[in-house]
């Protein structure tokens, strides 16, 4: 059938399974936009404030559920502004697919009006990135597009449509999808080995990564751990993947992991990585990273193995499928010298001390989790509510944590809150932590919360500076608060009902309590903002390029 490029975008969409699209609108896709009003009962667009909150809700959509998320922005600005979301997805692979319009194909490199070469902007922050120059070859493209994003290591994917594509008429075939392409594939022998190391081993650690999430399944990993019994740390894009309270979570590890989980690594016998790459925030010192340790690494992307630390045994495929292989040949075990040493380090991880005089961030987080129950789903911006939020949350579900970890974007979380509560429905409960530094950048998404009527409770932890700089100032900087004390005179309650939402203010405990449980009943999204003390800290924390010697503790 003849289709023009505009219906041909809305079928392929459709044919993909999109059934929400995150955007705003502009001249160079006026023909799609056009296209997607004739579809409203078929797509839903949600249409935020800046593109950049569109690519975090599209961002924080596709984390929720595993679904490709999907963005249209304009030409020019509307692209440029995409280019922060894009990268925030590319660093922790997320799905995403990201359309962008762009000027006909005649005034492309003529400097035309909101012409932006967004192509070659995005080359390093995409998997793969496309410029539609035909209409014959749009249908196709997108299809590529959805397939690259979600197969093997998942990321985002860019397609750059010109205005003359989604006005001509081509021939139009319909295609089912085609399935998503998953690495089931491993070398045998390379798993027997894996597994005679770890039977072999007197203190073995499971080290995992947010791969693990993105895995077919996560419950390969937790029958390993407790088959095998080895402890087990994770790093921030894990949080969830093994429930709290599950004797083999250790904790988080890194420079904000906790003693227990940094020391193990220092002292186990075989380390095995799954799904985790690494980073600097982990391997602090990549040189000392587990140095009494024979190193395992099992991850999707080849890359990856052995890139920042060198590993004795390195399997390419899917944590998934490789663990499932590996898991018949693990025995039965148990490493009761081991546990003995882990529980008398975790005598020694940090715990921080009430004080019923002020509003402890700890509380705070407690308090929600109370309330909430372990369904909920938690979203963060970036800075030391973060880190708070990764220590002291509950953490239950394994896609119940959404947060900005390789590339620590302040502004993420409200974008990426919306494209939750979107996914997910507006009877799941998705609460919001954010600092004040963060939320400035991107609180003008509250619009999109009340326009779309998105129950999401905004926790602000606002102690009036940026606040994991500081600390950095604090500790290394003598002092020196050189631009972290922004002076800000933001009345944050008032702002809310300036945005039609309803807004708290905290000071303790129980108006905190009392707050929190008056937004769960509002139909509508919430701001709560709790006042807390400018010297809160993030403990432990390592220095970069430390190791566990190195630990601060207070």
């Amino acid at each position: 059938m003849q289709l023009n490029g505009s219906q041909i975008f809305v079928e392929v969409l459709c044919e993909q399974g999109v059934d929400t699209l995150f955007g705003y609108p502009g001249g160079a896709v006026l023909n799609l936009y056009d296209e997607l009003y004739k579809n409203s009962d078929r797509i839903t667009h949600v249409l935020t404030a800046h593109e950049q909150g569109a690519a975090h809700a599209a961002d924080g959509y596709a984390r929720a559920t595993g679904r490709t998320g999907v963005v249209l922005a304009t030409s020019g600005p509307g692209a440029t502004n995409l280019v922060t979301g894009i990268a925030t997805a590319y660093m922790d692979s997320v799905p995403m697919v990201a359309f962008t319009g762009n000027v006909t194909t005649d005034g492309i490199g003529r400097d035309s009006f909101q012409e932006a070469y967004i192509e070659g902007i995005t080359m390093p922050i995409t998997k793969h990135n496309f410029t539609v120059r035909r209409v014959e070859e749009l249908a196709d493209t997108m299809r590529s597009a959805f397939r690259i994003a979600q197969s093997g290591r998942k990321g985002p994917v860019l397609v750059d449509i010109p205005k003359d594509v989604t006005a001509a008429v081509c021939e139009f075939t319909p295609k089912k999808p085609e399935p998503i392409r998953t690495v089931t594939t491993f070398n045998a022998e390379q798993v027997k080995w894996a597994a005679d190391l770890i039977n072999a081993a007197q203190r073995p650690l499971v080290y995992f990564g947010g791969g693990v999430r993105s895995a077919a399944s996560c419950q390969p990993l937790r029958d390993l751990l407790h088959k095998a019994e080895i402890p087990a740390t994770y790093t921030l894009m894990a949080a969830g993947v093994v429930p709290y309270g599950d004797p083999m979570n250790i904790g988080m590890v890194g420079m904000h992991g906790c003693y227990t989980s940094n020391r193990a690594v220092a002292d186990c016998d075989v380390l095995i990585a799954v799904g985790t790459r690494f980073s600097d925030r982990v391997a602090l010192n990549p040189k000392t990273f587990a140095k009494n340790a024979t190193i395992i690494q099992i991850d999707i992307d080849p890359s990856e193995l052995g890139k920042n630390v060198e590993v004795d045994l390195s399997i390419v495929g899917d944590a998934a499928y490789v663990l499932n292989a590996m898991l018949p040949q693990i025995e039965e075990k148990k490493h009761p010298d081991w546990m003995k040493m882990i529980h008398e380090w975790q005598a020694q991880d940090y715990h921080p001390v009430s004080d019923p005089t002020r509003l402890m961030p700890h509380q705070v987080i407690g308090e929600v989790c109370n309330q909430c129950g372990p369904e909920a789903v938690y979203v963060t911006d970036v800075g030391q509510h973060q880190m708070w939020a990764a220590q002291y949350l509950r953490h239950a579900k394994s896609r119940g944590f959404i947060t900005s970890g390789g590339l620590g974007t302040m502004g993420f979380g409200y974008g990426a809150a919306i494209g939750a509560q979107m996914a997910l429905g507006r009877d799941q409960r998705v609460v919001m932590f954010t600092g004040d530094g963060s939320f400035h950048m991107n609180l003008n998404e509250a619009c999109t919360a009340v326009s779309y009527e998105l129950p999401i409770i905004t926790v602000i932890f606002n102690n009036s500076v940026l606040g994991m700089v500081r600390q950095w100032q604090t500790i290394f900087y003598e002092k020196r608060y050189s631009q972290t004390d922004p002076h800000r005179k933001t009345d944050f309650v008032k702002l809310a009902e300036g945005f039609g939402l309803k807004g708290y203010r905290c000071t303790n405990l129980p108006e905190f309590q009392a707050a929190f449980a008056d937004a769960m009943k509002q139909k509508g999204p919430t701001w709560i903002e709790c006042i807390i003390d400018k010297d809160a800290k993030v403990l432990p924390m390592i220095p970069g390029g430390g190791d566990i010697n190195d630990i601060i503790m207070e």
